[in-house]
């Protein structure tokens, strides 16, 4: 008689089932991941052999310094991640442009501001053009990192704008004291716990916040002039006041360079490189299944299942009814919910 399983190996068996689900599915056997460096893919082949290389590199979700949490295994850090790729595309002497394909509210201001410099550092290090491509959102911080790259396209149905600097403060101070909770900092100046869930925002407090706020705000501005010096100054007051646009008209106002889609903006980056044909390909982890173009937008997008408790802040944004505000910190964030 064979051996019965043992009850925590048919549980196991029966999660990894109910995980696949329809999906192709891919065994790993082993304690360790084994190599997890950058792959690629030809995801629209030239038909011409040893083509020239056009590369997707997407920047989607909350845009932070952080490991994005999933279900069994500690995801991605999108600030790692996109210098990863550019540092394999700056090196591959067959990719001769860069599509950036943006599907973000923004982030965190210092997330958004290294992004920003590692795609002006890229273009200075190997002379090769990068073109945005704004897909469903490309706001805020999103719009900070596509002025970075020499063309902005975006799809006629894109959000973006959104040219501005957010801190969110809450005090739960005046409830605790109402059920008699008393709360008390102890602190080495008066300004220690500016934006503390547990003290009330003073008036100096709010002085020395609004102070980096406008300083935050300061350096957008001067990052969207030197992008867009076209826009005539009375025309600019008004497209930096926070507001959003759709993709339509970002172009009409000079936000954006074009409307179109993918095929148009890798067209715009070939012709930026001086090249007529090219293979399109997409960077990925191994074993990640790539079928086409769009292949990675789930795999890297805003799905709150795929994003775990870290992401809860991009689950406000997506989902109205959720009433959990982000963490306190400075942000270029399109924040719908606020005016």
């Amino acid at each position: 008689m064979e051996p019965a399983m043992p009850p925590c190996v048919r549980i196991a068996v029966v999660l990894c089932l109910a995980l696949v689900g329809c999906a192709p599915m891919t065994f790993v056997v082993g304690v360790t991941p084994g190599d997890q460096t950058l792959t690629q893919t030809v995801v629209v082949p030239s038909g011409q052999w040893f083509a020239p290389r056009v590369a997707i590199v997407d920047v989607s979700g909350m845009i932070h310094n952080a490991n994005r949490q999933r279900l069994f295994q500690r995801g991605e850090n999108p600030v790692a991640l996109l210098y990863e790729k550019l540092d394999k595309a700056q090196h591959d002497q067959r990719v001769k442009a860069i599509v950036l394909r943006l599907n973000t509210p923004g982030g965190t201001v210092t997330a958004s501001d290294a992004m920003y410099r590692m795609i002006k550092r890229f273009k200075r290090r190997c002379q090769k053009p990068v073109v945005a491509l704004m897909m469903d959102v490309a706001a805020s911080g999103g719009y900070y990192v596509a002025c970075a790259c020499d063309k902005i396209v975006a799809h006629p149905t894109s959000i973006t704008g959104s040219i501005g600097v957010i801190v969110q403060t809450v005090s739960l101070k005046p409830a605790l004291a109402r059920i008699g909770v008393q709360t008390e900092s102890i602190t080495t100046g008066p300004n220690k716990d500016a934006g503390s869930p547990l003290s009330v925002l003073t008036d100096q407090h709010r002085m020395v916040l609004q102070g980096m706020v406008d300083d935050f705000y300061q350096r957008f501005l001067d990052v969207v002039r030197r992008a867009r010096p076209s826009i005539p100054p009375d025309q600019f007051d008004q497209l930096v006041d926070g507001r959003v646009l759709t993709g339509r008209q970002g172009a009409l106002l000079g936000l954006v360079d074009h409307t179109g889609d993918l095929d148009d903006a890798v067209d715009l980056a070939k012709q930026l490189a001086n090249i007529q044909q090219a293979d399109v390909v997409l960077y990925h982890r191994p074993m990640t299944y790539v079928g086409s173009p769009y292949a990675m937008a789930h795999a890297t997008g805003w799905s709150p299942a795929a994003t775990g408790n870290t992401q809860i802040n991009l689950a406000q944004i997506n989902l109205p009814d959720t009433l959990t505000p982000p963490p306190m910190g400075f942000y270029y964030l399109w924040h719908p919910e606020h005016p």
